[in-house]
């Protein structure tokens, strides 16, 4: 049974039993003092803290940790063992002129952790999905729009922003302050420098200087870290002369990526560019 204070009502004690899931021992930790509705499902080992919310609809896979002051919205899922610190609100609605009637969701997997105020809004039609993978990192302040589509093990610096629509690919880096336009695109194990206004995708592997927003090189330490090997790394460095040094018109650039590169890391060029639709971040170097 959840640990209730002896001053809990009937009431609250009625509505914590309700929550229980048959089969599940032990079950779950609540604070008497959050409101939680019974329609709601729990996992095993889940603890929510004082003053939070967790609205009908919501799932919260086990060993999840819900701090102080924290809102889970109707409409949210979360895996097993996601840290959600004060004042987060996950599955807010879309901030649009055109609020939606009847939004979509957010889905969130497994082992992320959100520090403090952090906002995950729902995707703005039913049926579609706000979606958060796994082991991420968004650290105080950040926010994900509606219909954002978030990789594995990503890094949100503080006060980092994503428009609607963004999508950051796995092991991406954003600074502080980042801000991302809508539909725009970073890439893999790509690594954005703070305060930087990104209007344009980012290629995968590369760096972006925070003043200019420009690339400035590849993410080397971010490459060996994320697994990368001599061979391929030397391969990514091949295709990057490719696509900004060469001085190759578009198509030209996106025939050479195929040819010289079909597999590895580089392969991953010319697909990414090729589903783009609002161009490419440039080098901040003169190019030829």
């Amino acid at each position: 049974i959840p640990v209730l204070h002896p001053k809990a009502t009937e009431r609250s004690r009625i509505s914590i039993a309700a929550l229980l899931l048959p089969g599940k021992d032990p079950p779950v930790s609540i604070h008497p003092l959050a409101v939680v509705s019974p329609h709601v499902q729990l996992g095993v080992n889940v603890r929510i803290g004082p003053f939070c919310v967790v609205e009908p609809g919501v799932a919260l896979g086990d060993n999840c940790c819900l701090a102080g002051r924290v809102t889970i919205k109707s409409g949210t899922q979360l895996g097993r063992d996601n840290q959600i610190l004060d004042g987060v609100v996950l599955g807010g609605m879309p901030q649009h002129v055109r609020m939606p009637q009847h939004p979509g969701s957010v889905v969130i997997g497994d082992g992320n952790v959100f520090r403090e105020n952090v906002t995950v809004h729902r995707a703005m039609e039913a049926g579609h999905i706000t979606r958060v993978g796994n082991g991420c990192l968004l650290m105080v302040g950040s926010h994900v729009a509606h219909d954002c589509v978030v990789g594995d093990h990503v890094i949100l610096t503080n006060n980092a922003m994503l428009g609607g629509h963004v999508t950051v690919d796995e092991r991406a880096y954003l600074g502080g302050g980042v801000a991302v336009h809508q539909f725009c695109r970073i890439g893999r194990l790509a690594m954005v420098g703070g305060m930087a206004r990104i209007t344009q995708d980012v290629p995968p592997f590369v760096m972006i200087d925070g003043g200019t927003a420009m690339v400035v090189g590849l993410n080397k330490v971010g490459l060996r870290r994320g697994g990368i090997g001599i061979r391929e790394m030397e391969q990514i460095k091949a295709a990057y002369r490719v696509i900004y040094r060469s001085g190759l018109a578009w198509a030209e650039m996106l025939d050479v990526l195929q040819l010289e590169f079909p597999t590895g890391a580089a392969s991953e060029f010319a697909p990414f560019f090729a589903e783009g639709k609002r161009g490419l971040v440039q080098e901040r170097r003169t190019p030829p």
